[in-house]
């Protein structure tokens, strides 16, 4: 059953309606958005004075857009090739080692261990694949 917006009664869209279009905004952000529409310059050299006359609020904005914080960073390290799943010790240890000598961030150390754990499966997983094949075609 739905009501007279085009929702159903537990409140998602009916059949047939898929609500707002792609990139459509709300309301309330297309009235901001023109009341802001033409101010830009001003608002931002408003913040930068503030920023220069030492408010801390305004200065960290401004610093934000000037080198907006570091998301990711390539990181260097010696990691052993893993040709099978039995080399992920062996590149569990190159990681443990670097996180230990300083080389890398405790972080960047568990990103890169949950890599070496996706790929120690991805190669368990053909690994496996391929011992069932092989005991495959023995069966025939």
């Amino acid at each position: 059953m739905t009501r007279n917006n085009g929702r159903n009664a537990d409140g998602t869209f009916g059949q047939g309606n898929p609500g707002k279009p792609k990139g459509s905004r709300h309301r309330a952000t297309q009235a901001i958005l023109e009341m802001l529409d033409g101010e830009a310059e001003a608002i931002g050299r408003k913040a930068v004075e503030m920023a220069l006359a030492g408010d801390g609020a305004a200065l960290r904005l401004c610093l934000e857009r000037i080198a907006p914080p570091r998301r990711d960073a390539p990181v260097t390290f010696t990691l052993p090739p893993m040709q099978s799943a039995r080399d992920a010790a062996g590149a569990a240890a190159a990681v443990l080692g670097a996180v230990a000598n300083g080389d890398l961030t405790p972080t960047e150390g568990a990103h890169i261990m949950a890599l070496v754990e996706a790929y120690r499966r991805t190669l368990e997983t053909t690994e496996l694949e391929a011992r069932v094949a092989a005991l495959e075609w023995i069966d025939k």
